[in-house]
């Protein structure tokens, strides 16, 4: 392992230098870019950390030692000539302010000689004929509890997620309430949730894999724990002991299914500007206002539910946060609730759960429905939740990127051409091949900011360095598995057009890849070290 090792210190010297090079962070596209190299580098880090923990165990098979090889390769290399940040825009060292002789230093023969045959053609071909049996390295998940929730779920995903599934997007329908419920009785929506409230207490390494796993067969379905977990977290955190002790039980146990209810129309990201109101009235608040991209809203029967109480304080000390329950909707009047309203929005993908535009005009909650008996704090109570919720939403895309890869397998070693199957043409084997390697790289960093969470670690960085780079592996292994099927690819009645439009909302919600990026940099420049 010493080649890895040397390059990786040389990989973070380049960093250390781009750090100096770019000042404080001022030009947006030199601190993007620092934070994609950044990711880069930590991507790297726990690649070698998994392959030696798998050399420790005598798990290291040649798959893995591949893997680990053409990961350095590439991304040492893109280190060296430039990174993209999306499709048009390549950031290269001297936009970081790296000089030529930083660079020179950099290319040590350790980075040399893997930038030369780490992601060579004969090491994707190897790779892609190790992994033709639907073999894509070992996880090295390091705990046998783990193991067996990963198999459960994946037996579970086949059996009654992934028959139906295109069906559902086709329709546009909810996903069954009775796929819901065996979810409930599986634990997904208490996962997380502390025993002592009715939840299982796993912790997030295990959000991820059960949530990899669903995912795996459907995005809607891996979704559906993600308010859950958003509410566990904010009344976990921040609630009264009545608040936890009447809703976490409920949730736990999916007999309430929540709803976040945080964007509105004009804000996306900039929560500072949000516009409604919560007025105290009668013993309680009323609310009015409009809020957007409220997911499962329609079915769900609690809102965590952000509004300004204080209209006299600006940016984000006015807000407070609101458990807010409501009716259960129905398909002839999905929102029952006086006060309330609500309009669909139809979306490319992402389907399952419906996306609603919300009206309020005088919702009245009960004063016990304020988070934590206390204005204000609303702000600093969803700041709490964002590393579980963006480690769970890198869950997410990291089984939507084996997804997309498993259909692009199966595809291009049952699609024949020139009588062989395409798998034998190397331009199709090694994207192929490259996928596997990209999504277990994304796999180990997001794993790597759950073990973070669970050991109270802070992890807002490496929160954000995983979503950022498993959204963009999503995207890429889904548009790659759809060139895989050629004119096929592009027919509805193909999975993988499916996953092509599931996929591209994960760069967006849960903070945007521009947003992950300046989360990562601000947070990365302002360490000393």
């Amino acid at each position: 392992m010493d080649i890895y090792h040397s390059a990786l210190s040389s990989a973070d010297t380049l960093l250390a230098t781009a750090k100096r090079g770019i000042g404080k962070g001022d030009e947006q596209f030199a601190a993007h870019g620092y934070a994609w190299m950044a990711t880069y580098v930590e991507g790297l880090r726990q690649m070698l950390g998994w392959a030696e923990r798998l050399d420790s165990e005598n798990q290291l098979g040649e798959l893995e030692g591949l893997m680990l090889k053409a990961a350095f390769g590439e991304y040492l290399a893109q280190m060296y000539g430039g990174i993209p940040l999306s499709q048009v825009e390549i950031v290269r060292p001297r936009d970081l302010g790296v000089d030529s002789k930083a660079v020179h230093t950099f290319f040590n023969d350790a980075v040399r000689e893997l930038i030369a045959e780490g992601n060579s053609p004969a090491v994707r071909q190897r790779i892609a004929t190790l992994m033709e049996d639907g073999h894509f390295g070992a996880r090295s998940l390091g705990d046998e509890t783990l193991d067996m929730v990963a198999d459960q779920f994946r037996r579970f995903a086949d059996e009654k997620v992934v028959p139906f599934a295109q069906d559902w997007h086709g329709k546009d329908e909810l996903i069954p309430i009775e796929v819901v419920n065996q979810m409930a009785e599986m634990g997904v929506f208490g996962l997380t949730i502390a025993e002592e409230w009715g939840g299982l207490g796993m912790g997030k390494m295990a959000m991820c894999v059960v949530t990899e796993e669903l995912s795996r067969g459907y995005l809607g379905v891996g979704s559906l724990g993600t308010r859950s977990e958003i509410a566990g977290e904010l009344i976990g955190l921040g609630g009264t002991e009545e608040q936890k002790q009447t809703l976490l039980p409920k949730i736990a146990s999916g007999e309430i299914l929540p709803t976040a209810v945080f964007t509105e129309p004009n804000t996306g990201s900039d929560l500072a500007s949000l516009r409604t109101r919560a007025v105290r009235a009668n013993g309680g608040y009323e609310i009015t206002g409009a809020k957007t991209w409220a997911t499962h809203a329609a079915r769900s029967d609690l809102m965590t539910l952000l509004a300004r109480t204080n209209p006299d304080e600006p940016g984000y000390k006015g807000l407070s946060m609101f458990l807010a329950e409501k009716p259960r909707g129905s398909d002839d009047d999905p929102f029952p609730a006086p006060g309330m309203s609500g309009t669909e929005i139809k979306v490319l993908g992402y389907r399952g759960m419906k996306e609603y535009e919300l009206g309020f005009d005088g919702y009245r909650v009960p004063e016990g429905a304020l988070l934590g008996a206390e204005e204000g704090e609303g702000f600093k109570q969803l700041m709490a939740t964002f590393e579980a919720a963006r480690i769970q939403t890198a869950a997410r895309a990291v089984g939507v990127a084996q997804n997309a890869l498993e259909l692009g397998l199966r595809y291009a070693k049952d699609r024949t051409q020139f009588d062989k199957p395409i798998y034998a043409f190397p331009r199709v084997s090694g994207k192929l091949a490259w996928m596997a390697v990209e999504t277990m790289i994304a796999r180990q960093l997001t794993y790597f900011a759950a073990r973070e969470k669970d050991e109270d670690i802070r992890c807002d960085i490496e929160a954000g360095m995983a979503k950022l780079l498993a959204a963009r592996v999503a995207w890429s292994n889904a548009d790659n598995a759809l060139q895989v099927h050629g004119g096929n690819g592009y027919a509805v009645e193909y999975p993988i057009s499916r996953v092509l439009v599931d996929a591209r909302i994960l760069n967006i919600f849960e903070g945007a890849a521009e947003i992950q990026a300046q989360v990562v940099a601000k947070g990365l420049l302002s360490r000393r070290n």
